[in-house]
């Protein structure tokens, strides 16, 4: 079976536990909606990364609280480029899935559309 590459990322007002992985949970909540048949059980691996500003909590929790109990996560700092976004969490999940890359929706929300309007514009 192929295995597809699904980007999102997200951004929060502060580094603050909650609001971390509030933002987490709402962007998987949304990759999970926007990919037709996606489901944890399908879901191969998923990166997450935070920009420097970001210390408080792993990301990788609120995929724990939504039942990602079994999916290998792993939890980065994101290189530190001079005058990038901050406040971010990116993601990167590898699902197991026949769907070609075509039909595979990345997702950007809040401040994270800047990061790739091309994608955003696509949806």
């Amino acid at each position: 079976m192929p295995i597809r590459g699904i980007r999102g990322a997200t951004t929060v007002t502060a580094d603050e536990p909650e609001l971390i992985l509030q933002a987490t949970r709402e962007l998987l909540e949304e990759i999970l909606a926007e990919n037709e048949g996606m489901k944890p059980d399908d879901i191969a691996s998923a990166i997450f990364t935070v920009t420097d500003d970001l210390v408080s909590t792993f990301p990788a929790q609120a995929a724990r609280q939504m039942g990602w109990d079994l999916v290998p996560m792993l939890c980065a700092r994101e290189i530190p480029v001079h005058n990038s976004l901050s406040h971010v969490i990116r993601v990167l999940v590898h699902w197991n899935t026949e769907l070609p890359q075509d039909r595979i929706t990345h997702v950007y929300l809040r401040d994270a559309v800047k990061l790739r309007p091309d994608l955003v514009a696509a949806q």
